[in-house]
């Protein structure tokens, strides 16, 4: 055999990098999830109450985006079921993290694991992670809803945006868990306040200064939201903003070095390296002898008759 393998080079752990089927698929789902989220906004007075009748058919969209996700991001990285089986890991784990912090003043330690898995892992599969984290944690802890599937896109943004942070080659240290702590306090504050628009819609009519009034301008419906955002969920995402901050830059540096260490031996990113097969030396043994010499050294007199 001319060419064998002589090793393996091992290199630093990187997120996975998208390709673009996987952008395109991602922004497909992105599409969906803003529509699906905002549309009440833009809806006359005949169609806003309808918003809770669109959680099934949300759903049914979002499974398959989500398994297009996972088999983009695998044809165009290499990747192998070692990264699906470290991605179903997290997922347990996000999921049985979820009930730790339920009905506790917004204390959610899943989603300090979400910002910091989204980092090692990257945007593409920090997406699916987060989304099935969210559908996994719902079964754990009867959380099903017309909410759910809302829950699933907002996860997974929140998730994917970690791993668009800068720096992922390169940035290391006390520097990369300010940024991903300084991430987490603000796509916290964000995860509440696109989880508002969920909700809000379904109070419209209560003639209050923070209900949803369909047909209403635009403008005049985002500052009701704001108010009802300051008067219901404000605190809940304090709290999870503080966690968040506290886990990341405590327990963060330590969870990704174990992380990237997980990832490295799986081989996500190893490449084989061939070369030539080096030539015996002289004299080795085991060296079959020339021909025509009768076994003596070329060059040698032969012995007596």
């Amino acid at each position: 055999m001319k060419g064998t393998a002589t090793g393996v080079r091992e290199r630093a752990p990187r997120p996975v990098r998208l390709g673009p089927k996987s952008v395109a698929v991602l922004l497909l789902t992105g599409a969906v999830g803003v529509v699906a989220f905002g549309w009440p906004l833009l809806a006359d007075a005949g169609s806003g109450l309808a918003h809770a009748k669109d959680a099934p058919w949300l759903f049914a969209a979002l499974l398959p985006l989500l398994v297009a996700v996972v088999v983009a991001t695998i044809s165009e990285s290499g990747m192998d079921a070692k990264a699906v089986a470290m991605l179903g890991v997290l997922a347990a784990v996000g999921a049985a993290l979820r009930p730790l912090g339920a009905g506790t003043a917004g204390l959610e330690p899943m989603f300090f694991l979400m910002v910091l898995s989204g980092r090692v892992l990257g945007p593409g599969f920090g997406f699916v992670l987060g989304s099935v984290t969210m559908f996994a944690s719902a079964l754990l802890t009867g959380g099903v809803g017309p909410w759910m599937p809302f829950q699933m896109l907002s996860m997974g943004w929140f998730a994917m945006g970690a791993g668009l942070l800068p720096g992922a080659d390169r940035l290391r240290g006390r520097a990369e868990s300010a940024m991903l702590a300084a991430y987490g306090c603000v796509a916290a504050f964000a995860y509440g306040t696109v989880m508002n628009l969920q909700g809000w819609p379904l109070i419209a009519g209560l003639g209050s200064g923070i209900s949803f009034v369909a047909g209403d301008p635009l403008h005049e419906n985002l500052v009701r939201f704001l108010a009802y955002c300051a008067a219901t969920s404000l605190g809940w995402d304090l709290g999870r903003a503080a966690l968040t901050v506290v886990l990341t830059l405590t327990l963060g540096p330590t969870l990704l070095r174990a992380l990237r260490r997980a990832t490295r031996r799986a081989a996500f990113d190893a490449r084989a390296v061939f070369g030539e097969p080096e030539g015996e030396p002289e004299g080795e043994p085991g060296r079959r002898p020339e021909e025509g010499t009768g076994g003596r050294p070329e060059g040698a007199a032969p012995g007596p008759a």
